[in-house]
C-alpha cells in the first residue's frame, strides 16, 4: 500500500484521521477548540463505561426512572435468590470440593491456589459464593428481564435528550477516511449475528462452562463478547443515522480496536455478580456518550470536506 509523500500532504491535507497507508493517530491534528475534550475521550473508547456509570449514579434524571422501573422485581427476584442460597449452599460446596477443587489440571483451582496463587481464605468456600452469586444474578435478572430492557433503552434516550439533540441532529453517515477498508456484508454475517438478540442468547450459552473458571472465565468471555457487545450497544446510533450494514461493517472495521476495547470492558464490568446488572443499564449511558462524540466528529468531517469552517455554514471565502 503506497504511502503518500509529505509534499503532497502539505499540498493536499487529508481530512484529520484519514487513512494513508499506516493509519495515523487518530484526533491529534488541528482539532478545533469545541471538540478537544470530546476527542480526548474518543482516544481511549473504554473510558466511556466509567462515564456512563458515573453518570447513572449521580444524574437523578437517569437513576430514579430506572430504580422506580427495575425496584418491584429486584425486590422479587432478590427474595427468591437469597432462598436459594441459603437452601443450596452446602450441596453446592460439596459440589465444588469433589469436582472442581480435585480437578486443578481442568479449572485451576486447588484447596489452597487459583492458577498456583496461594489464596488466604478457604478456598471451596470462595468457589462456591462466586457460582452462588453469579445464580443469584441470574435469577434476579429474570424476574427483571422485560423491565430492564426498558430501562436500559430509556436510560440511552435521557442521556440523548439530556445533551439537547433531536433527530435531526443525527446526520447521514460521512465517511471520514481517504482509503476506506474493504468489506463486504451482506447483514447476516457472524458479527450482526451474534449482536443481535438471537447470538446474544447463544453467546450467553457458549461461556457457561467458563463460568467454572473463577477470574480467568469472565475475561476470556468479556474477550470473545466484546465486539458483538459495542456493536450491539450501538445500534440505536446506527439507526438514527440511517447507516445501510456495509456502512456499519465499515464504520466498525476501521475502529475495530476502539470497538473492541469499548465492548471489552463493557462486556466485563457486566459479568460481574449483582453489580454487573447496574453496569447494564450504565453502559447503554456510556454507549450514548461515545455515539453523542462520533457523532460531533462526523459533523466536523463533513464540514471540512465540504469546504467549511468547522461550526459555520457558508463556505470559506476564495
Amino acid at each position: 500500500m503506497s504511502v503518500v509523500p509529505a509534499e503532497e500532504k502539505a499540498v493536499a491535507p487529508a481530512v484529520p484521521g484519514a487513512y494513508i497507508g499506516d493509519p495515523p493517530p487518530p484526533y491529534t491534528e488541528d482539532v478545533p477548540e469545541n471538540l478537544r475534550r470530546a476527542v480526548s475521550r474518543l482516544q481511549f473508547p473504554p473510558s466511556y463505561v466509567v462515564v456512563g456509570f458515573y453518570r447513572l449514579v449521580t444524574d437523578r434524571n437517569l437513576y430514579v426512572p430506572a430504580w422506580q422501573k427495575c425496584k418491584h422485581g429486584f425486590v422479587r427476584g432478590a427474595a427468591v435468590a437469597i432462598v436459594w442460597a441459603v437452601g443450596t449452599f452446602k450441596i453446592q460446596r460439596k459440589f465444588v470440593e469433589i469436582f472442581l477443587i480435585k480437578s486443578p489440571s481442568v479449572t485451576g483451582l486447588s484447596r489452597d491456589s487459583i492458577f498456583g496463587i496461594p489464596m488466604p481464605f478457604d478456598l471451596p468456600t470462595y468457589a462456591t459464593l462466586f457460582f452462588l452469586s453469579s445464580q443469584v444474578s441470574a435469577v434476579i435478572y429474570y424476574f427483571l428481564s422485560r423491565n430492564i430492557r426498558i430501562a436500559r433503552e430509556r436510560a440511552y434516550d435521557q442521556t440523548i435528550a439530556s445533551r439537547g439533540k433531536g433527530a435531526d441532529w443525527w446526520r447521514p453517515y460521512v465517511e471520514e477516511w481517504d482509503n476506506p477498508p474493504r468489506v463486504k456484508s451482506s447483514g447476516w454475517g457472524l458479527g450482526a449475528f451474534m449482536s443481535g438478540s438471537v447470538g446474544r442468547i447463544v453467546s450467553r450459552l457458549l461461556m457457561i462452562p467458563l463460568h467454572f473458571v473463577p477470574f480467568a472465565g469472565m475475561f476470556i468471555a468479556a474477550w470473545f463478547r466484546a465486539l458483538g457487545t459495542a456493536r450491539y450497544l450501538h445500534q440505536p446510533y446506527f439507526k438514527a443515522k440511517g447507516m445501510t450494514p456495509e456502512q456499519v461493517s465499515t464504520f466498525i472495521e476501521e475502529r475495530k480496536w476502539d470497538y473492541r476495547s469499548f465492548g471489552f470492558a463493557a462486556a466485563l464490568v457486566e459479568r460481574l455478580p449483582l453489580v454487573g446488572l447496574i453496569f447494564s443499564i450504565s453502559n447503554r449511558i456510556g454507549a450514548a456518550m461515545w455515539a453523542h462524540d462520533l457523532e460531533k466528529r462526523q459533523h466536523y468531517v463533513a464540514a471540512v470536506k465540504a469546504g467549511l469552517v468547522p461550526g459555520e455554514t457558508k463556505p470559506k471565502a476564495e
